[in-house]
């Protein structure tokens, strides 16, 4: 990393309520930095944090401070102090203003901006491209120039329904600032952070080495973030594949070993949720519990509901569907029971023990030897696509979004089907300095199903119920890292 002695300052300025916080969250990956509200003034005095390099090193200061109110006021009151035949122009005009007493007076939160702008190196003047273009912005915009410094526009909020970014370009052009850098702090494009260091290398080409190496370690870190997203992943569907349970044929405690293997899956799956949380830096209330129509567990939609295979467009055979529901297929180790016959009782153990009495009897007395419950491989894809859209969702979110991530979105993420159009154009509710739910961008091809090679490795792993964290008797095995490793490139080549 290049040797940066002092790192580069940045003043966080612009309006009240234009998301200044906002940026400092997204940028700094921190949902708790600073406070963010839908009321004006909320930040009443000057933050900073440091973005570093995974050195460690400080290459940014991010100075976060508060909105501007009254430009006009401080412009009027400016010609008051310095009419124009005294000269006083640029830095020495905004200093007057500083040692006057509105600076701790009528003026205190304008100067507080100020004075930080004059000792920082350049300034982010972030704009809420929902607003019109009024003249209070252009007076905001002449005061900030009168100290000095190089001024960077950010246009945020540029996905929002109501948003009009073009005539923000267009009124900033005719004040002389051509460069600008669309930066939504709720949903940013993935090289959003690279584009706004590319626009700063161009104001402080001083810097530009410094910033050039920066964007690129924040690139390997994006790159390290996937390729430990994937492996969780993998780890996850590995845990789950080689899930064995042994189970006698009596079907009473069929049915409980099944609703045992349910839990373990479960359970399971929302380790992993909070582990890629954690990864990305987010908190638990992103992706908060949602109440289930089975027996109360996580995701908007039961993990063993056939219904959820179907919306994740896994197409099963409606035997195998309603056995899925179980979440078991029965594997026998002796008794030589066809496939047909399984996938009945399948059937029979996903209905509920629905009909037990006349087609569990008649099967179970045709076992002989032993009997494993395992995870069906319906359920093993929709574990993996699952996550696959979760991972999908932190990536294109910003750490200054405030509505939780809903499960049966990401269902819909992953839906083969478009949704109807009465539900595209359901309004939804603003959140405080969120705005309306963004407008997506081109959504990638969705995945509708694990690649293939993943589909391997799963049958491979299904014959090693020691593999399995969350089975019986959990054994290290050098190739199951290895088999891991292998899956989790598989998966990340699919993002």
């Amino acid at each position: 990393m290049t040797d940066v002695s002092h790192p580069i300052d940045l003043a966080v300025v612009g309006h009240t309520n234009t998301g200044k916080t906002s940026l400092l969250r997204t940028l700094l990956r921190d949902e708790s930095f600073g406070e963010v509200a839908d009321r004006p003034g909320t930040t009443r005095h000057v933050e900073s944090a440091q973005l570093l390099a995974e050195t460690g090193q400080a290459i940014l200061v991010l100075r976060d401070t508060p909105g501007l109110e009254d430009a006009m006021g401080v412009l009027d009151y400016l010609d008051q102090l310095s009419p124009p035949q005294e000269r006083h122009e640029g830095p020495d005009r905004i200093r007057l203003l500083l040692d006057s007493p509105e600076a701790v007076g009528r003026f205190e939160q304008e100067c507080r901006v100020l004075d930080t702008v004059l000792r920082t190196d350049a300034a982010l003047y972030v704009i809420d491209t929902r607003d019109p273009v009024l003249p209070k912005h252009r007076d905001e915009l002449l005061l900030l120039a009168a100290c000095g410094r190089p001024i960077l526009p950010v246009l945020n909020f540029t996905r929002a329904p109501l948003a009009d970014p073009a005539a923000w370009r267009d009124a900033l052009a005719r004040l002389g600032l051509h460069a600008t850098v669309d930066f939504d702090t709720v949903a940013p494009a993935l090289d959003g952070e690279g584009q706004l260091l590319d626009r700063l290398a161009l104001m402080l080409d001083q810097h530009a080495f410094a910033l050039q190496a920066l964007r690129t370690d924040l690139a390997r870190q994006r790159l390290r973030r996937l390729q430990d997203a994937t492996r969780l992943i993998a780890e996850l569907l590995v845990d789950a594949a080689a899930l064995r349970l042994p189970c006698s044929q009596d079907p009473t405690d069929m049915a409980a070993i099944t609703l045992g293997l349910r839990k373990r899956t479960r359970d399971r799956e929302q380790d992993c949720v909070h582990a890629l949380l954690k990864r990305y830096r987010f908190s638990k209330a992103t992706f908060p519990h949602h109440p289930l129509p089975l027996e109360g567990e996580r995701w908007g939609m039961d993990l063993f509901n056939p219904q959820a295979l179907r919306t994740f467009g896994i197409q099963v055979g409606k035997g195998m569907a309603t056995g899925a529901m179980a979440g078991a297929t029965i594997d026998v180790l002796t008794g030589g029971l066809s496939l047909g016959a399984a996938a009945l009782l399948g059937a029979a153990i996903g209905g509920a023990w629905q009909g037990a009495s006349q087609w569990g009897k008649r099967l179970v007395g045709r076992l002989a030897g032993n009997t494993e419950m395992t995870v069906d491989d319906p359920v093993l894809h929709l574990l993996g696509l699952r996550q696959l859209a979760l991972v999908r969702a932190l990536e294109c979110r910003g750490h200054a979004a405030m509505r939780p991530i809903d499960g049966d979105l990401l269902a819909q993420m992953e839906a083969p089907e478009p949704a109807s159009a009465a539900e595209a154009d359901a309004p939804e509710a603003r959140d405080p300095d969120e705005g309306e739910a963004p407008a997506p961008e081109a959504p990638p091809e969705p995945l509708r199903r694990l690649p293939p090679a993943v589909q391997r490795l799963l049958d491979e792993a299904r014959g090693h119920p020691g593999w399995s964290s969350i089975g019986e008797e959990p054994v290290p095995d050098a190739r199951r890292e290895a088999l891991v490793g292998a899956m989790a490139q598989a998966l990340f080549a699919a993002l």
